[in-house]
């Protein structure tokens, strides 16, 4: 999340409209969402710097296994504001595979992977 967003309200209350349509269309697959998740949180970062974990958890905000260890080490908040997903095997497997066998909980990738 970028700190400088103050439409996240906004786009909360357009996908929650977004999911309760049923439309036929086909889902698209699971390595594109992760593609443009990845893309999306890119960009996001070079626009300003992300809210740091502890923040985002703090906003009600969702940790993976790895995010939530690194939050426990010593480090400065200029490190918590890093895009972890970018070292991360999970996004490698989910913009490869169409059903990666990704299982944890708090992972974006892993759900898209669910549908």
């Amino acid at each position: 999340m970028n700190s400088q967003v103050p439409d996240e309200k906004l786009f909360e209350q357009l996908a929650e409209k977004a999911e309760h349509l049923d439309v036929g269309f086909p889902v698209a697959p699971a390595r594109l969402k992760a593609r443009i998740y990845s893309t999306l949180v890119k960009r996001q970062q070079e626009s300003g710097p992300l809210l740091s974990l502890t923040e985002t958890r703090a906003a009600g905000g969702g940790l993976c296994l790895f995010e939530q260890a690194w939050t426990i080490t010593a480090v400065g908040k200029r490190m918590e504001r890093l895009n972890l997903c970018r070292v991360c095997h999970a996004r490698l497997l989910a913009e490869k595979m169409e059903k990666a066998p990704i299982y944890w909980s708090g992972c974006p990738y892993v759900d898209f992977h669910k549908t």
